[in-house]
């Protein structure tokens, strides 16, 4: 999806602001600096960019002794959508179609990545939402996601970051509740969210909320756990948020509507759109 040109300068660029994170002392910083150098050295050019981060964040973990680097932005993040929540769940439900306009603030949130940019601003969540409302987005696309949803007894509602989960709470709470597992990371990696975040925005008491066993920022099936890997083996509708979950599980054969907002040049042209577009993409619409 990315070239090798790309994966090496996102990978350094991670390592370094992971570990900016987590300490000031600049001999980490160098230690740190000259292992992410040497690993992009080795890089298999066929490897995923979610799978060149993982690798690249384990190693941060074991110099620095930190297990979540991105902790507190995640705190930070998961109390400001919450704050959040209550006006744009007025907006959903005096909309003329509640559904579209929960998918289009589910999409919205995609913007709190920090595996993309560094810093990302409040002030930034807020302008992306307000563009949402109104940014073009496939009615095709959505017509057969609603019509997925009906047809659905099944679905796997793959999450992507902290914070932004809050958004998918108010697409979910859109959908039939009985029928939706939702699933996060099964321990930290960049802002991705976790079953602590999941608690925290209360989608536990919303819907059955299970990790996937693997520290990838996407869904690498051969990395995650077993009880995962069947569990999405039986799902017969997969909702799959983010970047990440799109560079790993876009050649999967199963049922999956995609979400996101792309944030690369590489992916945006291989979808067809611009960078920073509302995405949500069957799987049947890329064949």
């Amino acid at each position: 999806m990315k070239t090798y040109l790309d994966c090496i300068a996102c990978a350094i660029r991670q390592a370094l602001d992971s570990v900016r994170l987590t300490t000031n002392d600049e001999q980490i910083h160098e230690q740190v600096l000259r292992k992410a150098l040497s690993f992009a050295s080795k890089l298999d050019f066929q490897q995923s960019p979610p799978e060149i981060t993982q690798q690249t964040h384990r190693f941060i973990r074991e110099l620095t002794g930190v297990e979540d680097p991105y902790l507190e932005i995640k705190n930070r993040f998961n109390k400001s959508a919450l704050e959040m929540y209550p006006d744009l769940k007025k907006r959903i439900e005096t909309s003329s179609d509640p559904l579209e306009t929960a998918v289009r603030l589910a999409i919205a949130g995609n913007i709190i990545d920090f595996g993309v940019s560094s810093v990302i601003e409040q002030s930034q969540v807020e302008e992306t939402i307000a563009q949402s409302l109104t940014a073009p987005l496939d009615k095709e696309a959505l017509e057969r996601f609603r019509n997925a949803i009906a047809e659905a007894s099944d679905i796997l509602y793959i999450g992507d970051n902290a914070g932004e989960i809050v958004f998918d709470r108010l697409l979910i709470e859109q959908l039939p509740l009985e029928k939706i597992t939702f699933s996060v990371k099964g321990s930290p990696i960049l802002n991705d969210a976790t079953m602590e975040d999941a608690r925290i925005v209360s989608l536990t008491d919303l819907v059955n909320v299970i990790e996937n066993g693997s520290d990838a920022p996407g869904t690498i099936l051969e990395d995650c756990s077993k009880a995962f890997r069947q569990r999405f083996d039986e799902a017969d509708l997969i909702i799959a948020k983010g970047q990440g979950n799109f560079e790993t599980l876009n050649d999967v054969n199963k049922n999956i509507f995609f979400m996101l907002r792309p944030k690369c040049v590489v992916l945006a042209r291989h979808l067809g759109c611009e960078i920073g577009s509302l995405v949500l993409v069957s799987y049947d619409a890329k064949r």
